[in-house]
């Protein structure tokens, strides 16, 4: 029966091997799934039929493009593992997505985070100055510490592992930065924390960076669009730019491809005018050497 196939993903090593947030997202899902078919025969899913059922169930979130396709991907994720594992032999339930999105219009200009700087408590301020210096999903920001500053030549740098894709990311350490890690208390090993020096949450950080931008009065509704915390990658691929590096290293370091990274920087020149022309310069020099 479907309910016991996804009882066995559930304790697949596939599933165990999956971050324990994924597996919370995967696991209500997947329940959800073995809910609705607990009943049916595992081997419905070989009929090709069986996919206009699956679909007729994930229509009950229709109105949200993002858990319709969370629903179907979930769905595909234990019949793939169940053809793998010999408990069928097909299935015809692999879905095209529906939800897309695309920020890469969306950046915090100078005059974004200058309104923040000037209302802010100084822990909110060091939150929005590092994601815009070093470009980190707030994931990686909340656990920055210490342990990932190595000198250089140069100067110095930040490596660490990101969470999302689990490969290391090298980014140059600007005077903006320098200022952030030089100012951290001697006896405190995360650079950023919350206003009585505790770790912060991923959520925690996202959402003060929110409530002090709707102070300073860059609201969803003044400014067209919603202005996240995540949002400041754009604003930092174009420091990086700034400080010299290739179009490639800044890819590298975003996690982006080429194209992406010179969609994210033209968008930041065209919200900050004063930077246009040099930004600009420099942009088309980088794509002629991408190295």
């Amino acid at each position: 029966m479907t309910e016991a196939l996804v009882d066995a993903y559930l304790q697949s090593a596939e599933f165990l091997a999956l971050k324990p947030r994924t597996q919370a997202d995967y696991r209500k899902w997947a329940l959800r799934f073995s809910d609705e078919f607990r009943d049916d025969p595992s081997v419905m899913f070989e009929e090709a039929a069986s996919r206009a059922e699956v679909n007729d169930w994930r229509a009950q979130w229709a109105h949200s493009p993002k858990q319709y396709d969370y629903a179907g991907t979930v769905v595909t994720r234990i019949l793939n593992w169940a053809r793998e594992a010999g408990r069928i032999a097909e299935h015809h339930c692999s879905f095209k997505k529906v939800y897309r999105s695309d920020r890469s219009d969306v950046v915090w200009a100078p005059e974004h985070v200058m309104a923040v700087r000037k209302i802010a408590p100084e822990w909110v301020v060091r939150i929005l100055v590092t994601a815009c210096e070093t470009g980190m999903r707030p994931g990686d920001l909340i656990r920055l510490s210490r342990a990932h500053i190595e000198p250089t030549p140069g100067g110095r740098r930040i490596r660490i592992k990101t969470n999302k894709r689990g490969k290391s990311a090298f980014v140059p350490v600007s005077q903006a930065m320098a200022e952030i890690i030089d100012c951290t208390p001697s006896d405190r090993l995360l650079i950023l924390t919350n206003a009585s020096g505790n770790p912060l949450t991923e959520h925690r950080a996202s959402e003060v960076v929110r409530q002090w931008r709707d102070k300073a009065g860059m609201t969803p509704e003044r400014l067209g669009y919603d202005l996240r915390l995540y949002d400041a990658r754009g604003t930092a691929a174009t420091r990086l730019l700034w400080a010299g590096l290739s179009l490639s290293q800044i890819a590298g370091c975003m996690g982006w491809s080429l194209r992406t990274a010179a969609a994210m920087i033209e968008r930041y020149v065209q919200v900050s005018p004063s930077e246009t022309d040099d930004v600009l310069t420099l942009l088309s020099e980088a794509r002629e050497g991408k190295a």
